[in-house]
């Protein structure tokens, strides 16, 4: 009798562990991921975290989804506003919502890089590309890199997915347009220096003129004071008297100035 009632637990445990075995109702979510329930076809609404979950098999199926930043790098060519094929290398950082994922997977499914992401990050940098020629596109390639971060925000946030970081890391033109940029920058250079210089020849003349100026303004005024003034003449020759007294074919000498004399 004991034996007949102990054989039936044991009979219910095998047969729990050979459910579990060949239908497996427990399902794990991993470190950076979030679960999704499909009951009958439906996606439920609740997102389950990571850890361990239960299914009931043939009723429920489940999916897990990456929400840890990625990290993709790509190349693609664009064109400028004149015309000139850009071949762009842009690094894109990016996310799924966490809480979002069951909407993301209802409305996308699991490939939402190619239905959503890839599209809408191509068509937001021709957009914003097309709208600068390709030399001014060089100089403010930051500018240019902002206005398609913020667009891609704006756009993609309402899809569930978290564009953190967009980086263009690199642009080349064909050879022989970089080389007419490369003589239109030298060409821009030598001008530029070339025009500094004529500035600093007018501006060196301007200061000679400005001192010839002065210099014949203030010969003007002493040659006015000399006329005016015989003691005025006498010091000018003072100051500029080597101390010999001149030398007359008489042979004696006699003071220049009038050395004492009164009026």
């Amino acid at each position: 009798m004991n034996k007949k009632l102990l054989s039936v637990p044991i009979a219910a445990v095998l047969l729990f562990l050979a459910f579990i075995i060949m239908f497996n109702p427990f399902v794990m979510v991993g470190p950076g991921e979030r679960g999704i329930k499909i009951k009958l076809g439906q996606v439920e609404p609740e997102v389950y975290n990571e850890g361990l979950h239960f299914i009931f098999p043939f009723i429920q199926k489940f999916k897990t989804m990456n929400v840890k930043t990625q990290k993709t790098t790509v190349k693609t060519a664009v064109y400028t506003k004149d015309i000139q094929q850009a071949r762009i290398t842009y690094v894109l950082n990016f996310n799924v919502q966490p809480d979002k994922v069951n909407k993301l997977f209802q409305e996308v499914g699991m490939d939402y890089i190619n239905t959503i992401l890839t599209p809408v990050v191509e068509g937001t940098i021709k957009d914003i590309i097309g709208k600068w020629n390709a030399q001014d596109l060089i100089a403010n390639r930051e500018k240019a890199t902002g206005d398609i971060l913020f667009k891609l925000q704006s756009q993609l946030k309402d899809n569930y997915i978290n564009v953190t970081d967009f980086q263009m890391v690199e642009i080349n033109y064909s050879d022989v347009f970089e080389r007419a940029i490369e003589s239109k920058v030298t060409a821009e250079q030598e001008a530029l220096k070339a025009k500094n210089k004529t500035v600093q020849v007018e501006e060196e003349a301007k200061q000679k003129v400005i001192a010839a100026q002065a210099e014949a303004k203030s010969m003007a005024i002493r040659a006015q004071a000399l006329s005016q003034n015989k003691s005025l003449v006498e010091y000018e020759a003072v100051q500029k008297w080597d101390g010999k007294m001149p030398q007359y074919m008489m042979g004696n000498s006699v003071p220049f100035i009038n050395i004492g004399a009164k009026k």
